[in-house]
């Protein structure tokens, strides 16, 4: 298949994994695929992409999730962003749909590097620089995200990976397992509105169930930072570090199933303006970086 006008594929490959990124399109992941060929992220047809939302994973940042209103108060400052849903939220950052810059690539690792700078529209008002980097090695993906403050004034910050994963296999739904003790109410927009809370039975994937019918779109805290999916056959393991404190869990319309690991919940900015903790909202100083890693793991007969 030829490549559609603007999204150039980088392809990095190890002995077990192959990866597809897009560049131009927010650094974002085309496909992740096994030696064998099967799909480890959900595959994707890159003539279908248009936006990174058709990718199998995307990058957010400066923030992750939604932003109730498109508006937070920061430091006695109100900051009013575009909105980019037609709920009048702004969502996933402003990095995903814009081009970044390959700076280091080899067989096995791609770097890429964002300057919010030299986008005049970016939906943001402080300026923030962004790096991503993918790296293959025996069965493992390792990703690393880290944002910088470039500004000259402290700003609030976030970021997060969106990967959705292949699913039902050969008619098999995976178990789902992840080891976190709290969760947040939503209203109708998916937005919470008090602390998080501890979970119901229905709620808790501390022992393993497969998704089912259900539909789910929950964000998670008090998180280990694993979680698995696991076919019997097969196993998928999701392992993030500590920067990642939440967990977004999101059954995509497509069938596929969305593991997000995030550093704060959904609406942070507002809920920590409200003085509602453990939102887990970061803020950097000038030239402050965040940074965190997440690895995949693939275990069994890929």
């Amino acid at each position: 298949m030829s490549p559609s006008p603007g999204h150039r594929v980088e392809t990095i490959s190890s002995g077990a994994l192959s990866l597809e990124i897009l560049p131009e399109l927010g650094a974002s992941v085309l496909n992740l695929r096994a030696a064998s060929g099967r799909p480890v992220m959900r595959p994707v047809e890159l003539a279908e992409v248009e936006t990174s939302s058709q990718c199998a994973s995307f990058t957010l940042l400066p923030f992750s999730n939604r932003v109730a209103g498109a508006r937070f108060s920061f430091e006695g400052r109100e900051v009013q962003l575009r909105p980019t849903t037609k709920d009048g939220l702004t969502q996933h950052g402003d990095v995903r749909n814009r081009p970044w810059q390959v700076t280091r690539v080899s067989e096995t690792h791609l770097r890429c590097d964002f300057d919010s700078r030299a986008f005049p529209d970016v939906n943001w008002p402080w300026a923030f620089t962004a790096r991503v980097e993918y790296l293959l090695h025996g069965p493992h993906l390792d990703t690393s995200v880290t944002l910088t403050n470039a500004d000259s004034a402290a700003m609030p910050a976030g970021m997060g990976l969106h990967p959705y994963f292949a699913r039902v296999q050969a008619g098999t739904d995976p178990a789902l397992s992840f080891d976190a003790a709290l969760t947040y109410d939503t209203d109708s927009l998916s937005l919470p509105h008090a602390a998080a809370r501890p979970l119901r039975p229905d709620e808790d994937y501390r022992v393993p169930a497969p998704v089912g019918g259900r539909s789910i779109d929950r964000t998670y805290t008090a998180w280990d930072g694993v979680a698995r999916l696991d076919w019997g056959e097969r196993a998928l393991i999701l392992t993030a570090d500590t920067a990642f404190s939440h967990l977004v869990v999101f059954t995509a319309p497509d069938g596929s199933l969305a593991l997000e690991p995030t550093s704060h919940a959904t609406d942070a900015f507002n809920l920590a303006a409200r003085g509602i903790g453990g939102a887990d909202m970061r803020v950097l100083s000038p030239g402050q970086s965040l940074a965190g890693a997440v690895r995949l793991t693939l275990e069994g007969n890929w």
